[in-house]
């Protein structure tokens, strides 16, 4: 037996969508523009800080006469280093590092080996030894999991290993160099790392977890557009609302954002509510889920807008107090769901939004199977069990959400209502 879900309200039958909108709609866009861009300003003043404090070693005498020219390359480091976000700027500062060291030490190794072959063997020796780790670690960058997390590295490791292997320097000016520039490129890291965590620091896991506990809103508010404007007048299409699926479109080319976020959170220390190992494969796996939806969300758009609909108003009296329930419930569950990770808060998933999907899962699958829809026409009714089966696929991709949220609060220790 299924179960239909009623406002509490006796004076209206149908959902109450405009105070759901009121009271869960996403701040505004001007609000949001606002926030955008004080970071940027304030991201701006950072680098511009970073930037003054290593062109003092320039400026000064004292410090000039220890590092020379060499300079350069801490301000070379400020600007190749900095980025928005602290994990981004901790990765790449490492792996710049990393790349420097191992690229340096190999080189020397190379050009040591080089002399001992005299002029001819010199450039036979240098030459395989540049087209060997050239192509090697050209070849990893080209591995998908490395290219996402250490492709700067090798980048850094190729140029440097090249530049040293063929400079034609004794190994002791080599190393002499090497010293001298890491030094260097060292003061520019340090800056920037204190700056970047230590003054008003962006974290690409707060922003992680406020995007990924935002599409559920999202969508949930696209799914709202779409009942509104289903049901809003019958048999005049021309004047129905314009929905707005700019959200829905948000959602669905996430992706690269997502995997950049993850990767940059992983590399940031312990702040806040996120320590090491935080289960950040968990809201990919959840980005994943939340695009596939956003994907039937906007197929669900297309049946609306379709010009085979009902344009008969008893189609939509038999369908439209189901399907609102429906629309209701999936718009609560999503809500709900956003809520749980955003104030990291466990759903009670199991208990109360698993049996409501379930059941009105069953309600459609009964409508569907009506008596009272075998008598229209057939074109109206092939457009009505097509909104049916996106409306049962929306359901089956929010209860598989729902599992996913719950395995988040298990894995990550959310704290129990």
């Amino acid at each position: 037996m299924s179960t239909v879900i009623h406002i509490s309200n006796e004076n209206e039958k149908t959902p109450n969508y405009k105070k759901l909108s009121f009271v869960y709609r996403l701040p505004s866009v001007t609000e949001k523009q606002i926030r955008q861009d004080m970071k940027k300003i304030i991201h701006g003043i950072k680098v511009g800080v970073a930037l003054v404090l290593v062109s003092l070693l320039y400026l000064l005498d004292p410090l000039f006469e220890q590092v020379g020219e060499n300079a350069m390359w801490a301000i070379m480091t400020v600007v190749v280093v900095f980025e928005f976000f602290a994990g981004a700027t901790l990765s790449k500062g490492l792996l710049r590092g990393f790349g420097t060291i191992l690229g340096g030490g190999l080189g020397c190794l190379a050009a040591v080996l080089a002399d001992n072959f005299g002029k001819i063997g010199n450039a036979a020796v240098v030459g395989s030894t540049v087209f060997i780790f050239g192509a090697a670690a050209t070849y990893c960058r080209l591995i998908p999991s490395i290219k996402r997390k250490y492709d700067y590295g090798f980048m850094i490791f190729i140029l440097t290993f090249n530049l040293v292997a063929v400079s034609g320097l004794r190994a002791d000016k080599i190393i002499e160099l090497a010293r001298e520039r890491l030094s260097t490129i060292g003061m520019g890291f340090a800056v920037c790392i204190f700056i970047s965590l230590l003054v008003f620091p962006m974290w690409a896991s707060d922003e992680l977890h406020h995007l990924t506990s935002s599409k559920f809103d999202k969508l949930a508010c696209c799914i709202e557009d779409c009942m509104k404007a289903y049901f809003k007048v019958v048999g005049e299409k021309e004047s129905k609302p314009k929905i707005n699926m700019r959200d829905c479109k948000a959602v669905l080319h996430s992706k690269s954002n997502d995997e950049s976020l993850a990767n940059f959170a992983r590399w940031e220390p312990w702040h806040g509510r996120f320590g090491f190992y935080y289960p950040w494969d968990k809201y990919l796996q959840i980005g994943e889920l939340t695009r596939e939806l956003a994907s039937i969300i906007l197929s669900l758009h297309e049946c609306l807008e379709s010009p085979l609909q009902p344009l008969t108003p008893l189609p939509h009296a038999i369908i439209k107090e189901p399907c609102e329930n429906v629309g209701l419930t999936l718009v609560l569950t999503m809500q709900e769901l956003g809520r749980s990770i955003k104030n990291m808060k466990r759903c009670q998933t199991t208990l109360q939004t698993m049996p409501k999907l379930q059941s009105i899962k069953q309600e459609l699958i009964l409508l569907s199977s009506s008596s009272k829809l075998k008598g229209i026409a057939n074109a109206e009714f092939l457009a009505i069990a097509n909104l049916l089966f996106l409306l049962m696929g929306i359901v089956d991709k929010v209860e598989v959400l729902a599992k996913e949220v719950e395995a988040l609060g298990d894995v990550a220790g959310f704290h129990s209502k």
